[in-house]
Order: C-alpha cells, then sequence, then structure tokens
C-alpha cells in the first residue's frame, strides 16, 4: 500500500481474528525452540545409560544443537527475506519435526549428535521467521507492540517449561519422548499456517550471497564456543584464541556486507536510529538474563541440595510475575517515551540483581523474588527494543532484522555466562585457595567430595564451598548491578526521543502483493 504523505499510524490497518489466531499458531514453533534449550537437562543420564557416549560426545550432545543454531540465524534470516518467510518456516517446520523423530528414536550418540544439529538448523529457521511475519501481520504499532511482548514472554517461559516437562516426561516414558512433544505441535503448523499465515518476502531481494554463508559461521561459532568455554573452563589460551578468530571473521565480514550492494545483512537496517541501538540493548538484556540463570539454577541445586526435578518445578515461580511484565510495558510504552520505560526495565533488571546480592546459603525466597524481579526487568526491556529494532527496519528486511536480534540474544547470553561466570568462580577459587584441588575447582565437585568424604569433615568442606560460591554470586551480582544501572542511561540518553516505530506494511511477495494479502483476510 502507497501512503504517500499520509499519517502512517493513520492508515494501518488493525489486525482481526485471523491475524491473532495466526500469532497464536506462531507461537508453537518458538516455544518449541525454546524448550529444546533446556529439555535434555534430566535426560542426560538415562541417554548415558544407553547410548554410553564418551565425555566429548556428552558435551556435544548438548552443545550441537546451540552451536548449529546461533552460527545459522543470519543466514536464515536473509533467506527467508528472499524465499519466502512463510516458506523457510514450513521447510524449518518440516526439519524439526523430522530430527525430533531421529533424535528420539537416536540409536547411538553420533546419530544423536547429528539430529541435534538438524534440530538446530530447523530452529535457526523457525525464530527469525516467527518474529518477521510478526513484524507484517501487525501493521499498528499499538497491536505489534502487545504482540512482539507476548512472544518475548513466551520464549523466556519455554526455556523454563522446557526443563520441567522433560522431568515430568521422563517419569513416565523413556528418554525419547522429550523430543517426540516437538512433532505433534510441527504437524500442526504445518498444516494451519498455509491456512492463516500469507506470505511475505522482499520484492527485490537481489542475489543471495552464499560467500556470506561460512563467513557469518565463521565469526559467529569461534565467539560462542569460546565464551561458553570461559565460563566453563576459564580463560584458557584455546579459548581466547577462539574469540580471536571469530573476531577476525567477523570484521572480514562486516567489511564485506558495507562493500555490496545484494549484502546478506543490508546497510538499509541500519538507518534507522533505533535498530543499533535495539540490537545492543537487547544484548545487554540477555547479558544478564543468561549471566544470573548461570548462578541461580546452581544455587537451587548444589546450595540448597534440591533435586533437579525439585529445582525446576521452584524456577517456575519467578514466571508468575515474569507473565504480566511484557504486556504492561507495552502498554506503557504506548503512553510515555519508551526510552524511559527501557531505561526503568533496566533499573527493575539491577534491583533483581541487588535482591540476588543479598542472598546467603539458605535465601529461597530472597533468590526466586530476585529471580523474577530481574527476569520481569529483562523482560520489558526486551520486548519493547525488539519491536523498536523491528519497527525501524524495512518491512522487506524484516528477517534479516530479527535474526541479528536472535543473533544478538545468542552473543549476550554467552558473554553473560562467561563474564559473570568467571567473576563468580574466581572469587569462589579465592575463598578456597588452600582447600583441595576438586573443591576450588567448581561447586559441584565440592559436593561430590562432600558426600565421598562424608560425617562431619565432609559437612565442613560443602558449608565452606557453599559459602564460597554465595560470596562469589554475590560479586557477579553487583557487577550485574552496575552493568545494568549504565545500560539505564544509556537507554535513556540514546532512545530519547524515539517515538513509536513505522507500521509495518506488508510487501508483496513475487506475483502476491500486499493487496492480495488483506484480501486473503477479507
Amino acid at each position: 500500500m502507497f501512503l504517500g504523505m499520509t499519517n502512517p499510524a493513520a492508515t494501518a490497518r488493525l489486525a482481526g481474528r485471523r491475524e491473532w489466531t495466526a500469532f497464536t499458531v506462531l507461537l508453537l514453533p518458538l516455544l518449541l525452540v525454546s524448550m529444546d534449550v533446556s529439555v535434555l537437562y534430566f535426560a542426560i543420564p538415562a541417554i548415558t545409560e544407553q547410548l554410553d557416549p564418551s565425555a566429548t560426545q556428552q558435551l556435544w550432545i548438548f552443545d550441537s544443537y546451540a552451536f548449529a543454531l546461533s552460527g545459522l540465524l543470519i543466514t536464515m534470516g536473509s533467506l527467508g527475506d528472499r524465499i519466502g518467510r512463510r516458506r523457510l518456516l514450513l521447510i524449518g517446520a518440516g526439519a524439526f519435526g523430522l530430527a525430533s523423530v531421529g533424535a528420539a528414536y537416536a540409536t547411538s550418540a553420533e546419530m544423536l549428535i547429528a539430529a541435534r544439529v538438524l534440530l538446530g538448523v530447523g530452529g535457526a529457521t523457525l525464530m527469525p521467521s516467527t518474529l518477521a511475519l510478526i513484524r507484517n501481520l501487525f501493521q499498528d504499532d499499538k497491536q505489534r507492540g502487545k504482540a512482539i511482548a507476548i512472544w518475548s514472554g513466551a520464549m523466556t517461559g519455554g526455556i523454563a517449561l522446557g526443563s520441567v516437562l522433560s522431568g515430568v516426561m521422563l517419569n513416565h516414558f523413556w528418554w525419547g519422548s522429550v523430543f517426540l512433544i516437538n512433532v505433534p505441535a510441527m504437524v500442526l503448523l504445518l498444516a494451519l499456517v498455509p491456512v492463516l499465515v500469507p506470505e511475505f518476502k522482499d520484492p527485490a531481494p537481489g542475489r543471495f550471497d552464499l560467500w556470506s554463508v561460512p563467513l557469518s559461521m565463521a565469526a559467529v561459532l569461534p565467539v560462542v564456543y569460546g565464551l561458553k568455554e570461559i565460563a566453563a573452563e576459564g580463560f584458557e589460551p584455546l579459548y581466547l584464541g577462539c574469540l580471536a578468530v571469530g573476531l577476525l571473521f567477523g570484521y572480514v565480514f562486516v567489511r564485506r556486507q558495507r562493500s555490496r550492494d545484494d549484502a546478506m545483512v543490508s546497510r538499509s537496517l541500519f538507518r534507522g536510529r533505533g535498530f543499533g541501538a535495539g540490537i545492543a540493548l537487547n544484548t545487554v538484556a540477555a547479558f544478564a538474563m543468561l549471566g544470573s540463570a548461570y548462578f541461580t539454577t546452581q544455587y537451587l541445586q548444589s546450595v540448597l541440595g534440591m533435586g533437579t526435578l525439585e529445582a525446576a518445578l521452584w524456577s517456575l515461580a519467578p514466571s508468575v510475575v515474569i507473565g504480566a511484565a511484557a504486556p504492561v510495558s507495552a502498554a506503557l510504552a504506548q503512553k510515555t517515551d519508551r526510552a524511559h520505560v527501557i531505561a526503568g526495565g533496566f533499573v527493575l533488571a539491577a534491583a533483581g540483581f541487588v535482591l540476588i546480592a543479598l542472598v546467603d546459603t539458605d535465601s529461597l525466597w530472597l533468590i526466586l523474588a530476585g529471580a523474577g524481579v530481574l527476569a520481569s526487568g529483562i523482560v520489558t526491556v526486551m520486548s519493547l527494543v525488539s519491536d523498536m529494532a523491528l519497527g525501524a527496519a524495512p518491512a522487506e528486511k524484516a528477517g534479516s532484522a530479527a535474526s541479528l536480534l536472535e543473533t544478538g540474544t545468542e552473543f549476550g547470553g554467552a558473554l553473560g555466562m562467561a563474564v559473570l561466570g568467571s567473576l563468580g568462580t574466581a572469587v569462589y577459587r579465592s575463598d578456597l585457595a588452600d582447600a583441595d584441588p576438586a573443591v576450588r575447582e567448581t561447586l559441584g565437585g565440592a559436593v561430590a567430595t562432600a558426600h565421598q568424604i562424608g560425617g562431619a569433615a565432609g559437612e565442613q568442606v560443602l558449608t565452606l564451598a557453599r559459602d564460597a560460591f554465595v560470596h562469589g554470586m554475590q560479586y557477579a551480582a553487583w557487577g550485574g548491578t552496575a552493568l545494568l544501572l549504565g545500560a539505564a542511561v544509556l537507554a535513556a540518553a540514546l532512545l530519547r526521543g524515539i517515538g513509536a516505530p513505522a507500521p509495518a506494511a506488508a510487501e508483496p511477495a513475487g506475483a502476491t502483493g500486499a493487496r492480495s494479502h488483506e484480501a486473503a483476510y477479507n
């Protein structure tokens, strides 16, 4: 639709029941992809017993999904803009469903790893496609903001739900059942999306830059791997080298994108004032979310001594307040400068870190309150900056814009675990400098050693290790507080005066233009 000089807000078509029904369907792949991040937490003992993976294979069973997902997000976002976001979503849903069946009935560790890689490839198509389609389905600013707020809450809740659902399924079925959960949802998606969701794509995308595909993967994967390993093992030369290699390829990738008219990441994305700032602030929010989760999950299990399922169930408690955070923030952003609401979200998240910093070795309700307050602030930020960044991007580049947002989330999460985890670990090891190496290395190692020793001596080791872990968590929480308060100041300064994002006009897909999309709804 050509708007000329008319006010876009006044001419944007309101979404009706059909669009909201389509949106509900689009939440299915989002929930499944986010759940698949945590679905193996309970299944790995049974998998180890039946498939007998080596230590390296066990790590790859966990990590291959995340690596394939993060490495292909940029590629899949750009591909969706070219071949159609709905088409890519359907291809990804089919791949995700088939990979789920393959994972469920894997007969070897190698087969399971391959299935997890294919799940990651499918996930990389699903996440940017759903967010980009939301950008296109909802042309009204207020409706789009509400939809993205729900989308952000669903993504956050899916990660927590995955571990709980995994535990429940494993109490009744074999380990492969945690993957078969995906299949009915993917079948439903394949049946309903062609009926409810119209196609959207860039009408003039240019050639697909094949060389940028390996370059983007070479930039993303070493950095994500290096950050994950630094969080687990510390600042080893190999992992620092991975960061350097990734940054070098990242520089080459950016230079290539700046020099080509048919770049995978279009320069037009960054012309909107809110896009670059939105990506950066979303990365900071993911940093805080995953960085805090690194400590809270260990606190519930290794400090309070909960079983895995019990800890997962308690971790759902903060979802009560998280569910309300995104819709409330979207409503506030319609009434006041969104810069203030985003800055307020960072301040709220910082208050959550302060509560975590006050936790001792027996503070269940305080740790849950801190996690809930922090997550509410982070969801507030992520929903608003996602809406802002997508609204600032051209509608025909919505897939690329969504993929950059998701890539920033992956980077931020890995960086948060690496930086805050390393800070906490450094304090932990300093407090236990004279302890046995197995005790000093990790809290998990200390718990195992204490159980082996037993008696009063074992209890003393456990008490010292738990005190040291909480001390390290407190330092990391104060560091997170400082970071988020700084982000609040930056958000207030950088985003001031940025109004509601421009409405997402429905772009023609080949012979199917915006008017035909509207006719399909009427």
